[in-house]
């Protein structure tokens, strides 16, 4: 048997498996009354070097359909991976379409994103992206797209703005850093963003280097040996979890001793995957990133479901990458409940005129501009305690205060 039937047999085997979900939450609509229905292709790396990652997104599209039923709408997960390959992102958006999917999601990696954009474009379908932060996405004038996550550039304001929040909340400030980043499409932005507006920002520090590296290498000791010959105060990172785990181990085989690690807007040191396999070694890491309100009705409503589904899975360390994705999803649920149609100019139209009040994240309503971005996403600063992701920054939303410098590599546990 080929391929492609062995990806639509796995596709329908999951479907089953959500729609039992579905079945369980009475209907709220008549007889008489059409309930609203949407099929979903969801595109996502479940193979590959993001496959943690992708996972974990997996996990809010399937938290999302019992939601959607309560909502009113039969929601339809259909997956594919794109096995962390940009090639394969694109081929298999093309085959969903084909397969009958109405509204396309996905895929955590902006240049899997991109590619994925291109193909919604052409066969206007709307796409509606859970996690990718490269501007171009929204900046080329799709009218298909929207993008319920930060740009690249609001990422790093955020996050440059907390870092000095951080100093003046503990009054220690690092006067050197050095910049480690991915030389993939996400981290070359996040680059080419940092670059631009760190002088704007007035930053107290200066980078005695900036090194860029292959998210997809074995080995990053040439590249942490050199951050180390810098002997910067401070370690700015822009990673994903695998190699966030290969800079911390190097750092500390090296005993390359800073006053913290940081992230300024990037996956990686928030994510269980770098938590489990660091142990100790992954306490006090910063992530300036945008974050659960645990507050919200929606946000106590899924942390219920998730310990219910996945009683072994660290519900932080998936927090992230799920809750985007589960937003992403009701998004797509929002807009075919208004639509009342399933076509894709008629989609599009709802999505744009999308405002949703009760969601998870910090911040306003959710809402897209012209360009088919939410502009108006902060950011929190996450700080790794005792294995789990406390917000230390702002100090409204905080539960821990925040520990800067962080002790030396030998003197944990």
């Amino acid at each position: 048997m080929g391929r492609i039937s062995t990806v639509s047999r796995r596709r329908l085997v999951q479907t089953a498996a959500l729609g039992a979900v579905t079945a369980a939450v009475p209907l709220r609509y008549g007889r008489s009354q059409a309930r609203p229905s949407l099929k979903l292709g969801v595109l996502l790396p479940r193979t590959g070097i993001l496959a943690s990652q992708g996972t974990q997104c997996v996990r809010g599209y399937e938290l999302a359909v019992a939601i959607a039923a309560e909502q009113g709408v039969t929601l339809e997960i259909m997956l594919a991976d794109t096995e962390s390959n940009v090639d394969t992102a694109r081929a298999r958006a093309e085959r969903l379409v084909g397969e009958g999917a109405q509204m396309l999601s996905g895929a955590f990696d902006s240049g899997q994103t991109l590619a994925i954009a291109q193909v919604a474009e052409q066969r206007s379908i709307p796409f509606v992206i859970n996690i990718a932060a490269a501007p171009q996405i929204t900046d080329q004038g799709f009218k298909y797209v929207f993008r319920n996550f930060p740009k690249a550039g609001a990422l790093i304001t955020n996050g440059l703005t907390l870092m000095k929040d951080l100093f003046a909340a503990t009054n220690t400030t690092p006067r050197t850093a050095v910049l480690m980043h991915s030389n993939d499409t996400f981290g070359l932005a996040q680059k080419q963003a940092i670059d631009a507006l760190f002088p704007r920002l007035s930053m107290p520090f200066t980078f005695a280097d900036s090194i860029s590296y292959d998210p997809r290498a074995r080995d990053l000791s040439v590249e942490v040996s050199k951050a180390r010959a810098a002997r910067p105060d401070l370690m700015v990172v822009v990673t994903r979890a695998n190699d966030a785990i290969l800079i911390v181990r190097e750092m500390v085989r090296q005993r390359f001793d800073v006053m913290g690690l940081v992230s300024p807007g990037s996956p990686g040191m928030y994510d269980s995957q770098f938590v489990s396999t660091l142990g100790r070694f992954a306490e006090f890491a910063i992530s300036n990133v945008p974050w659960v309100n645990p507050n919200t009705a929606l946000a106590k409503q899924v942390a219920a479901a998730f310990a219910q589904r996945y009683p072994q899975e660290n519900y932080d360390g998936n927090l992230f990458n799920m809750a985007f994705s589960l937003q992403a999803a009701l998004v797509g649920v929002d807009a075919v409940r208004r639509a009342g149609s399933t076509a894709g100019p008629a989609l599009a139209e709802a999505l744009r005129a999308t405002r949703i009040e009760n969601h998870m994240m910090i911040g306003g309503p959710i809402t897209f501009d012209a360009t088919g971005q939410n502009d108006a996403i902060p950011s929190a600063a996450i700080q790794v305690r005792e294995g789990r992701q406390r917000v230390i920054l702002p100090a409204a939303a905080a539960d821990a205060q925040p520990v800067f410098p962080v002790p030396g590599w030998t003197q944990r546990g």
